[in-house]
């Protein structure tokens, strides 16, 4: 019982659960749970530093989710016997950056958090110095929680209890402030305005934080640094997320920051999820600039530094994307799998075998920069765009015009299929190899190659000019299908040359 409460709550490299009980989802993850896991963080750091458990020093963080302080008590109960440091309402990327800064130097150090999921939702991530926990790395951490918890009482939910034990001799520690300054000092250090302390003097920045965790940037960040930040939406933290979903891919949020932004006047809206490991930005005159079109803006600031780098994304990005990164910027495009951490090792990889990769982003806002660790970190992504724009604004210029050039499809949409019954990963890769069958026996689709996820498939005749791509979920019975078109109306064509095939796949449902 013990071992699959703990798996079940494995996602990728995090964990993540139920951590309040609703009418559609039950409770699956306790604070026993948390407290059982933390402890077995803490053994697994210490056998790869070789460090006993009392020469640890371990972090804490936390984002606003109404169970955050709960969690972190219990996570703190856990690591009794280690030096704890509880960092309070933070971003995910500082307790990454915690490892690092002269001024912590932790460990390890784990964030309480589950993005942008609702309310309910709660989870860890682990990080040491070399960055986030890998999957192999988190499934032993979880094993050797269910370990720890056999033969443990059980509540009445049947979810194992943690023996009583007083809290970690824990101290509070103020990261917020400390990454901070590291951020602000890069940004004047870059800038070298006249007034060197207001690098961003005469800027106007609204920043929407969802009432997640990164309301700091507003105050901490940017008004130290000379910017209005009047206009602001939602930067005090809220675990019920009363506004919008934090998440700059949702739809809602996007344009709660544009209408902030058009509101206030001001020259750049920033938005951050709830853990402000992702943002999005909103141009002057409302434009929201995410998923291509933040990739593109940042492929520009990269080009300007090392002209000829190497980008990798996720496997969803646009035709129009890769022209403008490989032709019109100079860049090579590796498109690469889906998933965050896919696509940051990818990053690593190719720089530890002496290709030059300067930034790994996915689709999704989780963007990572050899110069920052790869650390996937919103507010460091924001930051780049800042120095940029306090450097335009020297020549009077607006960050409106690097890509102005861009080209987006005009015709978009994403489907997922529902696999029904038993083995769905098994089942998903038959798709796939069939899929592939219908492919090429039809001229008129052109298999992609190289490809890294599913199968794509581009179509470039007289009727349409686009691309398919079908793949499996990461971890979901789910194949999500993305289509994009170059003119209006054309995904209907190329659904109109898929339907035959789909119209076979039994297991598959809309």
């Amino acid at each position: 019982m013990s071992k699959n409460v703990f798996e079940k709550l494995q996602n990728g490299n995090d964990v993540r659960g139920a951590a309040i009980g609703t009418q559609d989802e039950a409770q699956t993850i306790t604070a026993g749970i948390v407290s059982y896991i933390a402890e077995a963080f803490g053994n697994w750091l210490s056998k790869q530093t070789g460090k006993p458990l009392s020469g640890l020093r371990i972090g804490i963080g936390h984002d606003s989710r109404i169970t955050a302080e709960i969690f972190e008590k219990a996570a703190s109960v856990g690591l009794s016997g280690a030096q704890v440091f509880l960092c309070g309402l933070v971003s995910t990327p500082s307790m990454f950056q915690s490892t690092l800064l002269p001024g912590s130097r932790f460990d390890g150090a784990i964030m309480i958090t589950a993005s942008h999921l609702p309310y309910n939702r709660n989870g860890m991530k682990f990080f040491t110095e070399n960055g986030g926990l890998e999957k192999t790395e988190m499934a032993e951490v979880l094993r050797g929680a269910a370990e720890l918890a056999a033969g443990a009482e059980t509540d009445e939910a049947g979810f194992p209890v943690y023996p009583e034990k007083a809290a970690a001799d824990a101290q509070p520690f103020d990261l917020v402030s400390l990454y901070s300054a590291s951020l602000m000092e890069q940004i004047r250090e870059e800038v070298k305005a006249e007034d060197y302390e207001h690098p961003l003097a005469g800027l106007h920045i609204v920043v929407d934080a969802g009432n997640g965790a990164s309301g700091f940037f507003a105050d901490k960040i940017l008004e130290p640094l000379g910017a209005d930040v009047s206009g602001s939406v939602y930067l005090e933290p809220d675990g019920s997320f009363p506004n919008h979903i934090p998440n700059p891919e949702n739809e809602a949020a996007m344009e709660a920051v544009r209408q902030a932004t058009l509101d206030a006047g001001a020259d750049l809206g920033v938005i951050f999820d709830c853990d402000g490991d992702r943002a999005a930005v909103v141009f002057s005159n409302g434009d929201e600039v995410n998923r291509n079109a933040l990739i593109a803006l940042l492929g520009v600031i990269v080009a300007e530094k090392s002209p000829g780098s190497t980008i990798v994304t996720d496997s969803i990005t646009s035709d129009e994307l890769g022209v403008f990164l490989e032709k019109d910027l100079g860049l090579k495009h590796l498109r690469f799998k889906r998933g965050y951490k896919n696509v940051i090792n990818k990053g690593k990889e190719l720089n530890a075998e002496g290709t030059v990769c300067e930034l790994a982003i996915e689709t999704s806002g989780h963007g990572a920069f050899r110069s920052n660790s790869f650390s996937d970190d919103g507010a460091y992504i924001c930051v780049r765009i800042l120095i940029k724009m306090a450097l335009m604004k020297k020549e009077g210029k607006k960050i409106e015009t690097l890509i102005a050039d861009l080209k987006e499809p005009g015709d978009a949409r994403e489907i997922r299929f529902k696999i029904t019954g038993e083995d769905f990963a098994g089942y998903g890769d038959n798709v796939l190899k069939n899929f592939t069958v219908y492919a090429e026996a039809d001229p008129r689709f052109h298999i992609v190659t190289p490809n890294y996820e599913g199968v794509r498939v581009a179509f470039n005749d007289e009727e349409v000019k686009g691309w398919v791509l079908l793949r499996k979920s990461l971890h979901d019975p789910v194949m999500p299908m993305n289509i994009e078109a170059l003119e209006k109306g054309g995904v209907d064509i190329i659904m109109g040359r898929l339907e035959p095939f789909f119209a076979e796949q039994t297991r598959l449902e809309r």
